[in-house]
């Protein structure tokens, strides 16, 4: 069996043992990642077992006086099992090595840096050259 062969097959074998919320990480970004099994964070709250009710979690005990802050951070995140690595950008760069393309989210004719009715250094410069 041919080199290329044996790793489509390892590859296949492996894919086969993915939770269903992980990806095949290129193996740079595996070092170092952190658990692959679930784990209790500072709060008590279990992450990474697809429970997304916790009676510990911030999200259940949610009122006015919460700081949205208290779920912020990597304490909060599974590094193997997150919906996020789904996407079609996560996967292209975890498992591809693709890097993303910049500007991707930027509108094409608009420039949202500015307040409401100010006109921004572009369209001062357009006009300039008119």
């Amino acid at each position: 069996m041919s080199k290329d062969l044996k790793k489509a097959a390892q590859s296949a074998k492996e894919q086969s043992n993915l939770d269903p919320f992980e990806i095949d990480f290129l193996p740079q970004f595996e070092q170092g990642r952190g658990p692959h099994e679930a784990f209790v964070n500072e709060h008590g709250v279990v992450i990474g077992d697809h429970e997304y009710e916790s009676d510990n979690s911030p999200l259940e005990q949610w009122t006015a006086e919460t700081d949205p802050e208290v779920m912020a951070g990597d304490e909060w995140v599974h590094p193997y099992k997150d919906i996020g690595f789904q996407s079609a950008e996560n996967r292209d760069y975890f498992e591809k090595g693709i890097v993303p393309q910049s500007g991707i989210f930027t509108h094409p004719d608009k420039d949202v840096s500015f307040e409401p009715g100010e006109a921004s250094s572009t369209r001062k410069k357009d006009e300039a050259e008119a």
